[in-house]
Parts: structure tokens; sequence; C-alpha cells
């Protein structure tokens, strides 16, 4: 039987008990022996989640067991020789039996390897019969002792809320240690980079040139690898501010207007229209600014007696803060929104106009969500890669020149990492270095973010 086969059938299992334990609580109630503590569907639930949670916990730590145990089995079929190779050969060489396992011919496999291969589907079907007898039957046996202790004194409510309250927990704790791996995984990857690398050339240098590998390389002039990340971070925050300078002031005054002055018509027409934009795709932005604004900004500049290269950080920039308008606009209007009436009632009652009580009341009211949004729409432009890689270029320009090519962090990490790389290499470490810096400088906005959201809401709760 198939994971999702044994999962549907735990579910349906925990389905069963639950019934039953609604079932024989309300015989209880209508029997009138006693005043049951909890309400019949806590019972049930409290069945249910007893035949549940066993059987789903043994269908995970099985089937991460059993492929950490096949992948060790398995090597008692390697040669020698396979054995003192280095992981990464080995690597190679567990794919080529994992072809076997799954039928996929590439030529004639040598017979060790078509031996593990046949050897490993023979312990996965064990392993799969043995689960599917093992799940159902702790699913069954753990169900029917959850099933016994409900009587009408059984205080299943706490039992199941405490049960919820550690899933609650978990989720918590998966979201935490994600993060914390995200942060980990770069961390140490950036640390073998500037073992190889200085930091202070890596924080400091203002060239960005790392397709050299090695003092010398043919046809290269014999260049050598440079890794300023300067040129980098100025062209992010320069396509970055283009875009808030453009998504600020209209996603900020289109919220305003409709929270405080448009028509219950209008609302509802201009906001889902305004929020459209949001789930436009960005390599469609992409195409819009390659091909149509790029092009445009060129020959506006070029009428005006300006150079302005074909690929520029301004069209980049446009089209980003077209993007982000939802992000601001949308948040921010339930901001407005959830400020409470009686403060504009109270400046009203004071003779202020509509126009003060917006400007003194209400945005002072609402600035901590105007600034979550905006930090928001921040963290969405500096990780933006497409429009970037399509309107602005991939070339590392220090330049604070709003027409001139630049690139972003984001557009140089996936430019590094795509195809095969070696990751002994300082190239391909050096992906992570950028990252490293770019996770340090958003926590420090969402920190300051932090900050002026919690001075303000002190002042207004």
């Amino acid at each position: 039987m198939s994971l999702t086969s044994l999962v549907l059938s735990v579910l349906m299992i925990g389905a069963v008990y639950f019934f039953m334990g609604q079932r024989l609580i309300t015989r209880y109630r209508s029997l009138g022996k006693a005043k049951a503590h909890s309400l019949p569907h806590y019972h049930g639930l409290w069945a249910a989640l007893t035949s549940i949670l066993p059987g789903l916990i043994l269908l995970v730590i099985w089937s991460i067991g059993d492929d950490f145990l096949f992948k060790q089995m398995v090597k008692d079929f390697y040669p020698t020789e396979i054995l003192s190779m280095g992981t990464m050969d080995q690597a190679v060489v567990r794919a080529k039996i994992m072809n076997v396992v799954e039928g996929i011919a590439f030529g004639t496999p040598e017979p060790w390897i078509q031996a593990a291969g046949e050897a490993w589907i023979s312990w996965k079907s064990t392993s799969d019969l043995a689960l599917t007898v093992l799940a159902i039957a702790v699913s069954v046996g753990s169900g029917f002792c959850g099933y016994r202790q409900i009587n009408p004194e059984f205080r299943s409510r706490n039992n199941v809320e405490r049960i919820l309250l550690w899933a609650l927990a978990l989720s918590s704790m998966v979201a935490i240690l994600t993060t914390l791996g995200i942060v980990l995984s770069v961390l140490f990857e950036s640390i073998r980079f500037f073992k190889l690398v200085p930091p202070q050339d890596f924080l400091l240098g203002l060239e960005w040139n790392p397709q050299f590998e090695g003092a010398e390389r043919a046809g290269s002039g014999g260049g050598t690898a440079t890794y300023g990340m300067l040129p980098m971070f100025v062209g992010t925050f320069l396509i970055s501010a283009i875009a808030l300078f453009v998504a600020v002031p209209v996603g900020l005054f289109a919220s305003i207007y409709l929270a405080e002055y448009a028509t219950t018509r209008v609302r509802a027409v201009v906001k889902p229209l305004l929020e459209i934009l949001a789930g436009v795709p960005t390599v469609v932005y992409g195409f819009f600014a390659a091909l149509t604004v790029a092009p445009f900004v060129k020959s506006v500049g070029e009428s005006m007696g300006l150079e302005v290269a074909s690929e520029s950080a301004l069209a980049a920039g446009l089209v980003m803060g077209v993007m982000i308008i939802p992000f601001i606009s949308s948040l921010s209007d339930d901001v407005i929104n959830a400020v409470p009436q009686a403060l504009r009632d109270a400046a009203y009652g004071l003779g202020s106009t509509k126009s003060e009580t917006v400007r003194q009341v209400v945005l002072p009211a609402a600035l901590p969500g105007i600034v979550a949004a905006v930090i928001l729409a921040v963290s969405r432009a500096i990780g933006e890669t497409m429009i970037v890689v399509m309107a602005a270029g991939l070339a590392a320009n220090l330049s604070f020149n709003p027409l001139d090519a630049v690139t972003t962090v984001t557009s140089q990490i996936v430019t590094i990492l795509v195809g095969d790389q070696e990751f002994e290499s300082a190239k391909t470490l050096s992906a992570f270095a950028l990252a490293l810096i770019l996770i340090l400088i958003t926590l420090s906005l969402n920190f300051l973010a932090l900050q002026v959201v919690k001075k303000y809401r002190e002042q207004y709760d």
C-alpha cells in the first residue's frame, strides 16, 4: 500500500472512532447516568486523535528510517574501490542503483548495481508490507485505548485542548527551526568563503568579477577574480529606492482615498483592480519592463540629451514600484479602516475638516501598520530578481546614476548558482556570503520597523 493510501486509511480509522466516541457519550447522557464533563464532539475528537496521531507519527518515522537503513545496507554490495571514494562519487553510484529500483534503464548496469537494486526492491516491498500492517494495527489499537477511556467523568476537552496546544507549539517551532536552519546553512558556507577571500576585500571591494577561477584563464588576459560586494548592494538599494519612490506615495494615497473618501461602489471596483497587480507573475512584469518601459525611458532620455543605457535601473525600478503598489495600498487601507471611529468623531467635534482629520489624527494612529506595509514592500523589492534580470541587466557597475545598467544581489546569486557548481569554489561560495549580508540587512530593517511600531502603538493604544 502506498504512503498516501496509508495516510488516508489512518484518517478513515480516526473518523470511525470520532463517531464512535460521540455515540458512546451520547448514549451515557441519554441514559441519565451522569452529567458529562465535556461536550460529545470533544469525546469524539479524543478518540480520533488517539487513533490518528500514533499512526501518523509511525508513518513519518518509518518513512525516514527505512530509507536511511537501506542506504547503509546497500553499501554491502559496493566494491572496495567504491567505498574508498568521496561522498559525491558515492552519490552518483547510489543514483545508478535508484535508477534500477525505479525501472529507469540507461544501458546495461553493472552486475553488482543490478543486484543492489534488486535487493533494495525486495527490502522496500517487505518494509511497505510491515508498515501497512503495523500502522493500521497501531491506529486501531491506540484508538481503542482512547475510546475505552471515554466516560461522563473523563475530561476529554482538557486533553484535546492540550494536544492542540502542543500542535500549535510544534508549528511555531517548525517556523523557528526553518529560519534558524536557513541562517546557519548560509552562515557556515559564508565562513568557508571568507577562508578563501578576506572579509575586508568582500565588504569594501568596489569591483565584482567572479568569473575568473584561478590566476589565469585562456582568453581572459590573465585576469584574477574580484569579490567586492558594494556594486551589487548599491544597485539593489538604487532600484529599491526608485521602486519605493513610486509605490509609497501612490499606494498610500490610494489607500487614503479608498478608506476615507471613496463611495462604497467606487471602493468595490477600485480595490480589487489594485489587488490584481499583486497576482501578475513577475516574469510578466519583466517582459513589460524590457519591451516597453526600458525603450520608453531610453527614448525620453535621449530626446532630452541624456545618455541612457538600454537596460537601466530606472526602468526596473519603475516597474518594480508598480508591482509592489498593492502591498502598500491594501495593507494601509486595512490599517486605516481599523482606526477607531471615535478618533474621527472627536476630531470633527473639535471643528477639524476631513483633510485635517485624516492628516493629523487618522494617519498618525495608523502609522505602525503603514510602516509595516512599507517594510513588507521593501523586502519584496530587495528580493525581486526577474524584473532586474530582464530590465536592469547583470552588469555589476558601481553607479548611483539611475540611467545606468546595474544589478542586484539576488540576480547575482541566481546567476552564480545556475547549472553545475563546484562547492569548493570561491565563486559558488560567494553567493552564500551575499545572501548572509542580505539577511542581516533585512533583519535590521525589520528591527527598525518593530521599534517604530512599538513606539507609536504605545502612544495610541
